[in-house]
């Protein structure tokens, strides 16, 4: 994900409202997010659908590795025998 340009990628909402196609093709195009402020203070943020995404993905692949390493913690594991044995009583 690309930076936020401080002169560029922060806009007030009611500059955003006005010009809300143009910096939607902007964000499309160039990947970059931008912070949209109310009352001078951040209220939003715009980012691609390919972020978007991007971040999703990230965010559950680190959830699974977390409940994975919990798993571990907590002894909830199985040897690879155990694992095979289980996979064999299910394809029967």
């Amino acid at each position: 994900m690309n930076h936020v340009n401080v002169a560029n990628d922060i806009v007030p909402v009611a500059e955003f409202k006005g010009k809300l196609s143009r910096y939607l093709n902007s964000v499309k195009t160039t990947g970059r997010s931008m912070v949209i402020t109310q009352n001078g203070k951040a209220a939003g943020v715009l980012i691609a659908p390919q972020v978007y995404d991007d971040l999703m993905y990230q965010r559950s692949l680190i959830h699974s590795i977390n409940r994975g390493l919990r798993d571990v913690e907590n002894g909830d594991v199985l040897t690879t025998d155990e694992v095979r044995a289980e996979l064999a009583s299910r394809r029967s």
